[in-house]
């Protein structure tokens, strides 16, 4: 009876909301995230490419393969943005404070089905790593918080001392998809002392978000350089592409 009081207490002074659409939260949603937006999520349909894991069209070429350079093996994402429900949780993990969303993202987000091949050889997951001013204005790096939800899910450990940021970028938000090439060219490396950890294997890039790909790719060629075998790309949302938009 006491235990049921002080909940109730709790529930009275501190309600809980949803970090998505602000809503109240019921006594059996244990996360931070309401079950109406997680029904809401706005997920990639099928059937998809088995590389890329874009929408497959109708007729023609890939439009998500066409993106990879030819040592990225697979890419997955779970949703699209934006979209009311799918931004609003990447706005609560990015800019409001909310660092447990990762954990239901990541759940769901792991459950994303892949080739076979990289079912067996993936060995690491690896964050794309944040600018220095970022990081310490943001206080965690949400790629790595989504690695680190997949990665127990998955049994697999997160490298985060492996990719570097050599220098801070703008914002890409705004950038067409050759200025987000050029503002991320040689952005990132390898550390020198990570070279043997990573020669041979097939590694996951972790992202927020898949965008025309210029992020993830820089990652991939400096991990490439380094001696990695292949990568792969996993993240929860994907932009739509112009043909998406029709």
């Amino acid at each position: 009876m006491f235990h049921a009081m002080a909940k109730a207490a709790v529930q009275l002074l501190l309600p809980r909301h949803c970090a998505s659409c602000e809503a109240a939260l019921s006594d059996h949603e244990p996360g931070v995230v309401c079950g109406v937006c997680w029904a809401r999520l706005p997920l990639l349909p099928q059937p998809q490419c088995l590389r890329c894991g874009h929408p497959r069209p109708v007729r023609g070429s890939c439009r998500g393969c066409a993106l990879l350079p030819p040592f990225v093996r697979s890419a997955r994402s779970l949703c699209w943005v934006p979209h009311p429900v799918s931004s609003g949780l990447l706005a609560a993990l990015k800019y409001h404070g909310w660092p447990a969303v990762a954990e239901e993202m990541g759940a769901r987000v792991a459950r994303l089905p892949w080739p076979p091949d990289v079912l067996r050889e993936r060995v690491a997951l690896l964050p794309v790593p944040l600018a220095p001013a970022k990081l310490r204005a943001r206080g965690y790096n949400q790629a790595e918080r989504l690695a680190a939800a997949v990665g127990r899910c998955w049994d697999l450990p997160v490298w985060t001392e492996v990719l570097r940021r050599q220098r801070a970028t703008p914002s890409q938000t705004a950038l067409t998809r050759g200025e987000r090439l050029a503002n991320v060219h040689r952005a990132f490396s390898c550390a020198d002392a990570a070279a043997a950890q990573v020669t041979g294997r097939h590694l996951i890039l972790v992202d927020d978000v898949l965008t025309t790909g210029a992020t993830l790719n820089a990652c991939a060629e400096a991990l490439f350089e380094a001696g990695a075998r292949t990568l792969s790309y996993l993240t929860f949302g994907r932009a739509r592409t112009a043909a998406d938009r029709l």
